[in-house]
């Protein structure tokens, strides 16, 4: 005994008072569903589910986003079961107590029945019935059908939500952390209106038991008072009726609160204010409508027969309001004092400091995007910069230059522009406050709104409204919002020109920061064994073919040894390209054994190598050959891509470096891979065989 006491002792220990809340709380409804229980439990069970109520009721009124509630179809469920065994507790004790006057069955029954009825049982069950097609036609039919389309809504619009996360991950406007939060927000925003969908079914089957009940009760006691308590039959109607609507109306008012808070969350926009703020901050900040609206009530309550004096007050109220709104407005827009003119100042001889250094990185707006870009304001584009940079730090290796932004009046509203020491590289258009629908290539319907294209990729877009955002996401379309179309567009270019942002200075830091760790190393190679613009030359090699510089340590050993015997920097990235071999075919081909890549005909490779063998760096090819190998690879390229894989030319060695630099400008997806690049462990397949027509 002892021992087992000690094993109950140990395991209620574990156990916090959290924990056994809910289970005792569904054997206590389960109980009073068997047992008996007195008048007076009645009454403290009968108050705490209309306080639960209640507290259910300003929880919704003050919950800012829906899943900030997300256990509220459990809750539902929970409190209909307790209002449902309280029904069956109390028709116990009416059934068996009822002969006995009004109290019955508690004092809460009684001043149901009585005090809000006026004691008229006629009055009673006009009003229950009156609750009960409310509660059951209105309100829990209009909250089930705004859940029932919510989630399937919600479904639909998952895969295009999915790929909106996805693309923010990619541009690195936000981290792995916050990606995995975002979808786990989504799945449990279509299982919420799921099972909303469902929970609003039992408030229905709710009301329609409190009918079932009432009924039942009326007729029991009519028989069991006449048959079993000799009384009177009007006196056990009386008696029994009044009995009844007092317990179907204390169960009825607290499952009406529970249906209001219900069709309140499914119903309420997710914003950052609860819905009372909501309402004031929409419904009451026009002053001109609550003016017109004080207008109409006067001219209503100056009717003869109307009653003047409550509409006159109304009226008279409404106007005082419009007035202190408007009168604010007006402190608001009051025109600021004028600043008096400065003194004009000679004019100073020209120095030094009046040549400004172009900044490497702007970006400018037009004044429509400022709010975008204005700290004051919040401006999101600022935030996801700074995720721009960090990101491409931790993927390709260096810190690029801060990005300068300022506003341009020259500029169209929408337009920005995007430039690089000083010249532009990119610009588009975007319209803050509403959301950019790409179609990614199979979306499942059309949209209104302004058609254009995504200023990254060039994928057909179309510029919509905020209330076309979930209809687009459900069609397949790829939402986001206009700073990540502008961020995304400069993560773009930033990779596309990421050789000329690295300059000497950024060079020098990334030693700098490498000589925290390795400081013999870099303190041996640079300036006593090459200098620093040859590496840097070798770095933006690696960069113009897409190829990161994480790997510094591979790279600057690989350096070292062979810059005594050559300065060359091609001959230098060749080297350093096949030491990186297996990160550059990882960055290629990250999954599998397999490289399904381009290859030259054999006999186009002889032609070539010939073209190559005179050592010149100079080399040129025919007009008609470098026209058919631009072709030619052009079309296998854009196969490869069909095939979702990237577009890998295999060449020898002593063509890669010629074919890299020949094909990049009209082919600039293509990546040029050598023999001596590929590691032992992967195999080949080779897809399409370029030149073999020839």
């Amino acid at each position: 005994m002892a021992a087992g006491s000690m094993g109950l002792q140990a395991l209620f220990g574990r156990m916090n008072v959290t924990q056994l809340a809910a289970p005792v709380l569904v054997l206590m409804i389960l109980a009073m569903m068997v047992l008996p229980l007195p008048a007076f439990v009645l009454d403290v069970f009968f108050t705490f589910n209309i306080a639960i109520s209640v507290l259910v009721l300003l929880v919704a009124v003050n919950t800012q986003k829906t899943l900030d509630f997300s256990v509220f179809p459990t809750v539902l469920l929970v409190t209909t079961l307790l209002r449902l065994s309280l029904n069956v507790a109390s028709t116990r004790v009416v059934m068996l107590e009822g002969h006995k006057g009004p109290d019955a069955a508690g004092k809460v029954i009684e001043a149901f029945g009585h005090f809000l009825v006026g004691g008229n049982f006629t009055v009673g069950i006009i009003v229950f019935m009156i609750l009960v097609v409310i509660n059951f036609v209105v309100i829990t039919k209009g909250a089930g059908r705004v859940a029932e389309v919510s989630a399937r809504f919600t479904l639909d619009a998952m895969p295009g939500k999915q790929m909106a996360i996805d693309a923010d991950l990619n541009a690195g406007l936000i981290g792995e952390d916050e990606a995995r939060k975002r979808r786990s927000e989504i799945s449990r925003e279509s299982e919420f209106f799921g099972s909303m969908d469902g929970a609003s079914k039992f408030v229905r089957g709710d009301a329609i038991a409190g009918i079932i009940i009432m009924l039942l009760n009326v007729v029991g006691g009519l028989i069991i008072g006449v048959a079993q308590h000799n009384m009177e039959l009007a006196q056990a109607a009386k008696n029994y009726t009044l009995l009844t609507i007092g317990d179907g109306l204390v169960a009825q008012i607290p499952g009406l609160i529970i249906s209001i808070a219900a069709g309140m969350v499914v119903t309420r926009v997710s914003d950052d204010r609860d819905i009372g703020h909501q309402v004031m901050g929409q419904m009451f900040r026009n002053g001109k409508a609550i003016a017109i609206t004080a207008a109409i009530i006067g001219i209503l309550g100056m009717i003869p027969g109307m009653p003047n004096l409550v509409f006159i007050t109304l009226a008279s109220t409404l106007g005082w309001l419009a007035w202190r709104m408007m009168e604010k407005e007006r402190r608001v827009v009051e025109a600021p004092l004028p600043v008096a003119p400065s003194p004009v100042q000679e004019a100073m001889e020209a120095s030094w400091n009046d040549v400004m250094p172009l900044d490497v990185l702007g970006l400018e707006v037009g004044y429509r995007l400022i709010p975008l870009v204005d700290k004051s304001q919040d401006g999101e584009l600022l935030r996801r910069i700074r995720g721009i940079r960090k990101k491409f730090a931790q993927e390709v290796g260096f810190l690029v230059s801060p990005v300068h932004i300022r506003d341009n009046l020259e500029l169209k509203p929408n337009t920005y522009r995007i430039l690089l020491k000083g010249v532009e590289v990119g610009q588009g258009e975007a319209f803050a406050g509403q959301y950019l629908a790409i179609n990614p290539g199979r979306v499942a319907g059309t949209l209104n709104g302004t058609a254009t294209k995504d200023p990254a990729f060039g994928l057909p877009a179309i510029w919509i409204d905020t209330s076309q955002r979930d209809q687009a996401q459900a069609y397949g379309y790829t939402v986001v919002d206009a700073s990540t179309v502008v961020a995304t567009h400069l993560n773009h270019l930033i990779l596309t020109h990421a050789a000329e942002l690295l300059g000497r200075q950024e060079v020098q830091q990334l030693l700098d920061h490498l000589a925290k760790e390795m400081p013999k190393l870099v303190e041996d190679l640079v300036p006593k064994v090459i200098p620093l613009g040859v590496l840097q030359k070798v770095l933006q090699a690696m960069l113009e073919e897409g190829v990161h510089i994480r790997d510094m340590r591979t790279i600057i050993e690989t350096v070292a040894d062979h810059a005594t015997r050559t300065q060359n920097p091609d001959e230098l990235t060749t080297q350093v390209r096949i030491m990186l071999g297996r990160s550059i075919v990882q960055q290629l081909f990250p999954t599998g054994n397999e490289m399904q890549v381009m290859s030259l005909d054999p006999a186009l490779e002889r032609l070539l190598a010939q073209a190559v063998s005179g050592g010149s760096e100079n080399t040129s090819f025919e007009p008609g050959l470098a026209d058919t190998l631009v072709r030619e690879t052009s079309a296998a390229a854009s196969r490869q891509e069909g095939l979702g894989l990237p577009a890998v030319l295999l060449v020898p060695a002593s063509l890669r470096l010629l074919l890299a630099r020949f094909l990049r400008r009209s082919i600039p997806q293509l990546k040029v891979l050598s023999h001596n690049e590929v590691p032992e462990n992967r195999i080949i397949k080779v897809t399409s065989i370029i030149g073999g027509k020839a």
